[in-house]
């Protein structure tokens, strides 16, 4: 009897062992039934956007409480298709049911081995991009331009030098649609705003980021918006007297300065799909997720924020959750005074995704 005993120990061991992976199991969860790999532009603490994705992958795993294993790689060049190949095969060699990109640079190495023959039985995801497939490669993405307008409202509303400043990553169209809805969000409280954009071609530079913010402070912006990875442009906006609206997590680095921030909250997607393909229903259908769903949101307005902005805020946040209200809708010029979209218009996904440049108003 106790030779079956130790025997039974000893397994109970050898699965606890196997439940911790890169996370650690819940006492009480099932045996792990799936592992599911991250590759990452940046580190897990940067406060900002490789933070919110991982906060989203440990809450993924907390959900599923040990039916699911997770592992990561960590300050992968999404511009270096060879290191994304590199740690894509590294995460399935550790045993990666499912490799999930989360920057837009990791898509083209993702496409090739979920379309290569070689890896039918890995699911691949990938956070923004264009490319799938009907088998085993999704990509998924948000109506981020929602916070963004909200935020514009927070911008708008603070300014007193009518001049609202933007580092933004990549001119690119995901990027401008941000911007443009921010500036529209600004315009709708304050019709003589001007948004001042600086590209600094990177998606994670913190010294690139920190010193576009400091050439828009002493432009005289005095409202720091963002679309970069780090809390720099904080700090800078702070340190130059004015305010600050972050970006993909809701880290107030700079308290005399933070307003909010347009958030992601990815455990939204990652449970959803994880659940699916635990249940064998699973097919790929790319993802476009929203405020009403809560993928995307708008950080909690700190009390530097007026009251009545903020119950002006949440108005307009009910609004677009109930499908009343759309940023992208309505006479929009762009600022060379083409037409983005007609009077009596509702701009949909798709036409919302080829936008080409800048709302007037912003430059």
């Amino acid at each position: 009897m106790k030779k079956v005993l130790l025997i039974l120990l000893a397994l109970v061991l050898v699965f606890s062992f196997a439940a911790c992976g890169g996370g650690e199991a819940e006492e009480g969860g099932d045996e792990v039934a799936l592992k599911v790999g991250f590759i990452y532009i940046g580190v897990i603490n940067d406060g900002g956007y490789t933070q919110a994705h991982h906060e989203g992958t440990k809450a993924m795993e907390a959900h599923f409480n040990g039916q699911v294993e997770t592992a990561y790689i960590e300050g992968v060049n999404d511009g270096d298709k060879q290191a994304s190949l590199n740690a894509a095969l590294n995460l399935i060699d550790q045993g990666c049911n499912v490799v999930i990109g989360t920057s837009y640079g990791f898509m083209d190495a993702l496409d090739e081995l979920a379309n290569s023959g070689d890896y039918d039985d890995v699911y691949f995801f990938h956070f923004s991009g264009n490319k799938s497939n009907d088998t085993n490669f999704e990509n998924y993405f948000g109506a981020i331009e929602d916070p963004r307008y909200l935020s514009g409202i927070v911008a708008g509303s603070m300014t007193e030098s009518n001049l609202l400043g933007y580092v933004a990553a990549y001119p690119y169209t995901e990027v401008n649609i941000g911007i443009n809805a921010f500036t529209l969000g600004a315009q709708s409280v304050n019709p003589d705003v001007e948004v001042k954009v600086v590209y600094i071609n990177s998606w994670y530079d913190p010294e690139k980021e920190r010193a576009a913010a400091d050439e828009l402070v002493a432009a005289g912006c005095d409202v720091i918006a963002q679309h970069c990875d780090t809390t720099g442009p904080q700090v800078a906006a702070a340190e130059g007297g004015g305010f600050a609206i972050g970006y993909n997590y809701p880290n107030n680095v700079a308290p005399e300065a933070f307003l909010t921030a347009p958030i992601w909250h990815h455990e939204v997607y990652l449970i959803d799909r994880i659940q699916k393909i635990l249940d064998g229903t699973f097919a790929p259908e790319n993802y476009y997720g929203t405020l009403a769903e809560g993928y995307v949101g708008l950080a909690d307005m700190t009390d530097l924020v007026p009251q009545d902005v903020q119950d002006l805020v949440m108005a307009k946040k009910a609004e677009i959750e109930q499908g009343e209200f759309f940023p992208f809708s309505g006479y929009i010029e762009y600022n060379d005074g083409t037409v983005m979209c007609e009077e009596g218009q509702v701009m949909t996904v798709a036409e919302i995704w080829q936008i080409t440049g800048l709302v007037k108003g912003a430059k």
